[in-house]
Parts: C-alpha cells; sequence; structure tokens
C-alpha cells in the first residue's frame, strides 16, 4: 500500500494525481450540494449554451472540445479524468521504455491525447442523454406549468426540486425556489411555476383548479 502511494505522489506522476484527486472532490461537492437543495452544475452554469458561437473565446475553445454539449460539470469530469488516465499510463509506459518523462512534458502529451478523447467522449454521452431541444421545448416552456415539490421544502433560501411535464407529457426536473411573497412550500405540494432566473424557477402553491385531477377507481362489471 505504502508502495503504491509512493508511486502515485511521484513528482513525474503528481499532476494527474492531482486530477484524480480532484474529480473525488468535485463529486463529493455535487453530492452535498444536492443534498442540501443547492447544485454545482448550477453554480458553474448549466445554462451555457455550448451550441452557438459566443464572444468569449474560453467558451468557444470549450465548446470546440465538448462538441456534445454535454453539461459543465460532466464536461470538466471527462477532461479531469481522462488527464488523469492518460498521464498514468504515459509514464508507466516510459518507465517500461527507458525511465519515466518529466512531468510538464508528460502534462504535454496527456492534454494532446486527452482533447480528442473527450470530444468522442461527449459526443457519445450526447446520443444517450436526451437534451430538451430533442422535444422541441425549453426551459421557458415550463412556466406556467403545474408541478409537485419532490425536494423541498421550497422557500427563498436554496432551491429545492420541482417535478413537471411539459405539452409533450415528457417529465422535467428543475430548481424552484418559493415567490417572495409566497409562505414555505414543503414536499409533495402542488406549484405553480410563474417566473424564471437561468435555471431557477420561482413557484406559488397552484390554485385547486389548476391541479391535474386525482384518477379514479371504476368498478368493473
Amino acid at each position: 500500500m505504502s508502495a503504491l502511494l509512493e508511486h502515485v505522489m511521484s513528482p513525474e506522476v503528481r499532476p494527474f494525481a492531482i486530477a484524480a484527486a480532484m474529480i473525488l472532490i468535485v463529486g463529493s461537492i455535487e453530492v452535498v450540494s444536492m443534498l442540501v437543495g443547492a447544485s454545482l452544475s448550477e453554480m458553474l452554469g448549466t445554462n451555457i449554451d455550448f451550441g452557438h458561437p459566443s464572444d468569449n473565446g474560453v467558451i468557444n475553445a470549450i465548446s470546440w472540445i465538448n462538441v456534445g454539449g454535454v453539461p459543465l460539470l460532466i464536461f470538466l469530469l471527462l477532461l479531469l479524468g481522462a488527464f488523469s488516465i492518460t498521464g498514468f499510463l504515459i509514464q508507466d509506459i516510459a518507465r517500461m521504455v527507458a525511465g519515466p518523462l518529466p512531468a510538464t512534458l508528460a502534462s504535454v502529451g496527456a492534454v494532446a491525447v486527452s482533447i480528442p478523447l473527450v470530444r468522442a467522449t461527449s459526443r457519445a454521452i450526447a446520443r444517450v442523454i436526451p437534451k430538451d431541444e430533442s422535444y422541441a421545448v425549453g426551459l421557458g416552456d415550463l412556466v406556467g406549468r403545474v408541478g409537485e415539490v419532490v425536494i423541498g421544502p421550497l422557500d427563498q433560501g436554496p432551491p429545492g426540486r420541482v417535478s413537471v411535464a411539459d405539452i409533450h407529457g415528457n417529465r422535467h426536473f428543475v430548481w424552484a425556489v418559493a415567490a417572495p411573497s409566497s409562505s414555505s412550500l414543503p414536499q409533495g405540494t402542488m406549484v405553480l411555476l410563474v417566473d424564471r432566473d437561468g435555471t431557477r424557477f420561482v413557484a406559488v402553491k397552484a390554485d385547486d383548479e389548476l391541479k391535474p385531477p386525482k384518477p379514479t377507481l371504476t368498478s368493473s362489471r
């Protein structure tokens, strides 16, 4: 065990070990943030449109690499994972041939291999994960829809989750907070989405006439 730890923390592979550690840290933060009603994905800007040109050169560069347009958090985890795995492999091969490469040189090689790898992976993920656009429904179309609080309560603090169906019947799970004039909305409450700020919705308690009718049992003869 100590030999493995010494190998992982050796100077020539330290950048790749740091990248692997960042994956664990970011993943843990995302899990904890979701438990408290927030989301690291939202804070990183899931509303960035990777499908259209931008005046920001960094976003354009990310868009070129992230050809599948996957969410920014997933893209970052893909990039860190590819860099880490590729770097360890490069150094292992170098050790077998002659000796480990300088960390800087190995890092350059890992970046060169990771970029096309992440491009291909993001394209593959985009084919598996459905997008709202595939149903011709954007987030703005959910304003005015009635949903149910599934992670709550909703108040003016950290957002909770609301399950809401679009006009095609496809279900979305969106972040939402209670309107400033609204009282706390506990889990299970039917709410009306009245506004949106980025990926976060504003909700109020739905009137009875807006709530979907409950299914009734019919007796068979």
